[in-house]
């Protein structure tokens, strides 16, 4: 049997872009795109800051999640206010590692906690049905360029 540290570095297949979204200023409807640039400050084009909170993302396979404990109907990505969905990989289970998104490479650590305009978006129980699911905040660690479809996977550092 593996050791845990190969456990937690195996993955089944690389996960993809789904869809990438823009906020031009705080409280702005999200603009959906097809690529992007990625600086340190984060997304260009998006109010994100740099640091821990340069961008932030979601997998989508919580979108159905968050529909069904909202008792809501299909969840668009623009609703939740993430700049980046992803599928096919478990993003938790990326946690701490650098992951190598198109040509950026990120890391994250820090849970995208739900903001209480969810209750407005998603309906009474909007914040609540989020929390586990809101996705993460991600800082930069090298710049890159990312379209819809490009890979997510991990980037292995040789101190692992």
């Amino acid at each position: 049997m593996s050791g845990l540290r190969e456990l937690l570095r195996t993955h089944r297949r690389d996960g993809r872009v789904q869809w990438i979204g823009l906020r031009p200023e705080r409280l702005a409807p999200v603009q959906p795109v097809e690529q992007v640039e990625i600086k340190d400050c984060g997304l260009i084009g998006d109010h994100g800051r740099a640091g821990k909170r340069a961008l932030t993302l979601i997998q989508a396979e919580h979108l159905p999640v968050i529909a069904a404990l909202s008792e809501g109907d299909e969840i668009v990505p623009e609703t939740l206010r993430r700049n980046i969905v992803v599928s096919g990989i478990n993003l938790m289970a990326l946690r701490h590692n650098q992951i190598r998104i198109g040509t950026a490479l990120i890391e994250f650590s820090v849970p995208c906690a739900p903001c209480s305009r969810m209750e407005k978006a998603l309906g009474t129980g909007g914040y609540n049905a989020m929390r586990g699911h809101g996705g993460w905040c991600a800082s930069v660690i090298e710049p890159g360029h990312v379209a819809v479809g490009d890979a997510v996977r991990p980037e292995h550092r040789a101190d692992t």
